[in-house]
């Protein structure tokens, strides 16, 4: 399969799981396993790369509530200014993970396996399942406090290991914490933003000094890709969840994992 087919197959892939709850680095992690993709060409910095792509989808997407952000910052108090106080809630929720990406890098490269993942994806279904039977889903993303968002930024960080997703881990947390679906999805989604920006931070040095050698090409058919599926995926996201739980993705999970363990032993026998 030609290289560019493989780009653009891991860019809609990024894309289109990113925003949904079963994780985008197990699929990319999966996807190079299951069908054999160069992994030199398309590891970790291609990864980013189509992160920054699922960036620009949701920067486009949530352009109105960006906007009211940033003409915030000059008038900044979190204590009378929703929108001040939005942006309070989202540092809050950020250091953690900036925190787990810094101590814990090597480690999580370490994790990108397809063991890994398929136990991080059943693991994850389960807490899908609770939340929903558990949460009372009626609260607003506007009383969120400060330590809920803490939380909250505490399993954003765990979804740094493959297979637990962003997502999936955030909004798991929202629901216990009884915010409605597609709030607790507007505002993880959001958190999301300083996350993917400092993931392709700690990249850029390594891509500069090592340079793409030849690879600008795949690099820009996987950003374009993510970016143009990622918008889609997060517009229909947050529609589905106005309706309907979690529980779909929940037994996608499952299914998943157990595709992945009959695979890992079929290739493991001898």
């Amino acid at each position: 399969m030609p290289a560019t087919v493989q780009a653009a197959l891991l860019g809609l892939v990024q894309g289109a799981t990113e925003f949904l709850p079963v994780s985008s680095s197990a699929h990319l992690i999966l996807a190079r396993a299951f069908f054999g993709f160069d992994g030199d060409k398309f590891g970790l910095a291609f990864d980013v790369a189509c992160h920054v792509g699922t960036l620009v989808a949701v920067l486009i997407y949530f352009r109105q509530e960006i906007a009211r952000m940033v003409a915030a910052l000059p008038r900044f108090d979190p204590r009378t200014d929703e929108e001040s106080r939005l942006i309070w809630l989202l540092v809050v929720g950020t250091v953690p993970a900036v925190i787990a990406g810094l101590v814990f890098r090597q480690l999580i490269e370490e994790l990108r396996t397809p063991t890994v993942a398929a136990v991080t994806l059943a693991a994850g279904a389960v807490f899908f399942l609770i939340a929903e039977g558990t949460g009372a889903k009626t609260r607003s993303d506007r009383s969120l406090t400060s330590m809920e968002a803490l939380l909250i930024g505490c399993a954003q960080a765990i979804a740094l290991v493959p297979g637990v997703s962003r997502s999936g881990a955030t909004i798991t947390v929202a629901l216990l914490l009884g915010l409605r679906r597609t709030e607790a999805a507007r505002f993880i989604f959001l958190l999301a933003i300083p996350a993917i920006v400092g993931a392709a931070a700690s990249e850029a040095p390594k891509l500069l000094r090592s340079g793409l050698h030849g690879t600008a090409p795949l690099f820009a058919m996987g950003v374009l890709t993510s970016a143009l599926v990622g918008y889609a995926a997060v517009k229909y996201f947050i529609r589905y969840l106005g309706n309907h739980s979690l529980a779909v993705f929940a037994w996608y999970r499952i299914a998943l994992a157990a595709t992945v363990v009959v695979w890992l032993y079929a290739v493991a026998a001898p």
